[in-house]
């Protein structure tokens, strides 16, 4: 029995354009986070027979495995609800509070986000981020799904800077895509999540 299930968008595949094509966003949910999704429940039945047959030897390939297909899945669908063909302009609140707080106020947390998604290495996210430990907001590279992240950081808002988000659109171009990012941010989302987090610890 599937533990995961592919989610349904909260608007058309088309909804997001001109920022996103229809295309892209249909090849981005329907293949490839539908491959996480997919790939997450097949490991997990792999784990479950390694457990049965107490046979261990490709626990390490495995347990890898289901952390980026887990980290795929569980990273666009906060992408996805991240965005919104009404998004845009900026937060208010207590979101806007802390991002001044934390990160020096609106348009230099933009300029770091926008950078670190930018930036990364080869496939990865830029992130928004609630740190519990020190109880204060921090951006994050992500580099593929799961790598070089802050052990019990909660993402907020994510930026994919996955090639098949945007190549299709904006060829190799990825500070214009990040920008057009911008037009589309859901913050009723991104302050929801941030109550959310804030509030467990």
């Amino acid at each position: 029995m599937s533990t995961y299930a592919l989610p349904d968008l909260p608007y058309d595949y088309a909804a997001l354009e001109p920022a996103i094509t229809g295309q892209i966003l249909e090849l981005h949910h329907a293949k490839h986070h539908a491959a996480y999704v997919k790939g997450a429940n097949d490991t997990l039945e792999q784990l479950a027979e390694a457990r049965d047959k107490e046979q261990f030897g490709s626990l390490v390939g495995l347990e890898k495995t289901y952390a980026f297909n887990l980290s795929g899945h569980v990273l666009h669908t906060i992408f996805w609800e991240n965005l919104s063909p009404d998004g845009g302009d900026r937060p208010d609140g207590a979101l806007a509070d802390a991002i001044d707080e934390h990160l020096g106020g609106f348009e230099a947390f933009r300029k770091q986000l926008s950078a670190a998604t930018a930036s990364v290495q080869g496939s990865g996210w830029g992130v928004l981020a609630w740190e519990p430990l020190g109880r204060r907001l921090i951006v994050e590279q992500v580099y593929d799904h799961h790598g070089n992240v802050g052990q019990g950081s909660t993402p907020l808002l994510v930026f994919d800077a996955w090639e098949h988000a945007y190549y299709l659109q904006y060829k190799n171009v990825r500070p214009d895509y990040v920008q057009k990012l911008w037009d589309l941010v859901n913050w009723e989302d991104v302050a929801a999540r941030y109550a959310e987090a804030t509030a467990r610890g």
